[in-house]
């Protein structure tokens, strides 16, 4: 079977909540600055026991205990998507597989695509699948975005939370998973960075990034939606990077997708990077109006590259 299909969500995210109210105390911002400029209320940080692989296993085994008749012994490969994993080895994927007990030893791999990490990680395992070199992959992505925040910084800090968010998705005899449309933007390469002479602080060129959302997302949102054989208004879900409400928002009338219900989790978890996408689709499935099985949900992710991502999947 070359198809893929995604078969299961999870998350996790750490208990501490932090309104706005409490930024107010750190830097000179307000509640309405912060709701009017991006669309956050609140958002979840670290209590000083999460680490990038330690929510990852967590998000991993929500996703494995809702799989249906896959376990932790049937997975063949891991592709864990983080930008701010702390060590460069052993991998996070690794330690995923260690921590899950998988003695037959997956294939495991970390990726840095910055925010649009995720998506691609979900390319990949659609990839491996097709050419017949997986079977079942554990997809995760994980960070913890507050060890590299610049707490002075009141444009970013406001901005950054930790989380992580997995899907399993497996082999079938249907193509549930669209092959994906990626790319970058080289002259934007450092709109979006952490880097040493920066301290391995996260910053960005917030206008440089919206201006280019504004004009070039919706057109390559369509591409997706045009590769995987649909028409806009055939998409019943839009899971988009949770970067800012003001660019998520109005994504669904600008391509065409009036049924779409569009995921706005940034307004509760912030900008979790790579694992803004697996985190707000698990929640929303995990809700109280979960998207209907056999929906076909559009995921696009960008961010530090500035690398871009989409593909659409079918809701198990």
């Amino acid at each position: 079977m070359t198809g893929s299909k995604v078969v299961a969500f999870g998350h996790f995210q750490p208990e501490r909540i932090v309104p706005n109210t409490e930024l107010e105390k750190l830097v000179e911002t307000s509640d309405e600055w912060i709701v009017r400029r991006v669309g956050i209320e609140e958002r979840r940080w670290g209590t000083g026991v999460e680490t990038v692989d330690s929510m990852a296993v967590k998000a991993a085994k929500m996703a494995l205990d809702n799989a249906e008749g896959i376990t932790a012994q049937d997975i063949d490969m891991i592709v864990l998507a983080t930008c701010t994993a702390t060590d460069r080895s052993p991998n996070m994927a690794a330690r995923v597989a260690n921590a899950l007990e998988m003695n037959q030893g997956p294939a495991t791999m970390d990726i840095n695509a910055a925010c649009s990490g995720f998506t691609h990680a979900v390319g990949l395992a659609q990839g491996a699948i097709a050419a017949g070199t997986a079977t079942n992959v554990l997809v995760i992505g994980a960070e913890m975005l507050t060890d590299y925040t610049d707490f002075t910084d009141r444009t970013t800090c406001v901005l950054t939370a930790d989380g992580a968010g997995a899907f399993v998705v497996t082999a079938s005899e249907e193509n549930a998973i669209s092959p994906a449309v990626w790319g970058s933007v080289p002259s934007l390469s450092d709109a979006v960075r952490i880097e040493a002479e920066n301290d391995m602080k996260f910053a960005q060129n917030g206008q440089s990034v919206y201006r280019w959302t504004v004009t070039q997302l919706p057109k390559i949102a369509s591409q997706i939606i045009e590769r995987a054989g649909l028409q806009p208004e055939e998409i019943d879900g839009i899971i988009l990077h949770q970067a800012n409400l003001r660019i998520i928002e109005p994504l669904a009338e600008k391509i065409g997708a009036p049924n779409a219900r569009v995921a706005t989790d940034i307004v509760y978890s912030g900008n979790t990077s790579a694992a803004s996408v697996p985190l707000a689709l698990s929640k929303l499935m995990a809700s109280d109006e979960p998207l209907p099985s056999g929906s076909k949900a559009l995921l696009f992710a960008f961010g530090g590259g500035l690398a871009y991502a989409g593909q659409v999947i079918t809701i198990p």
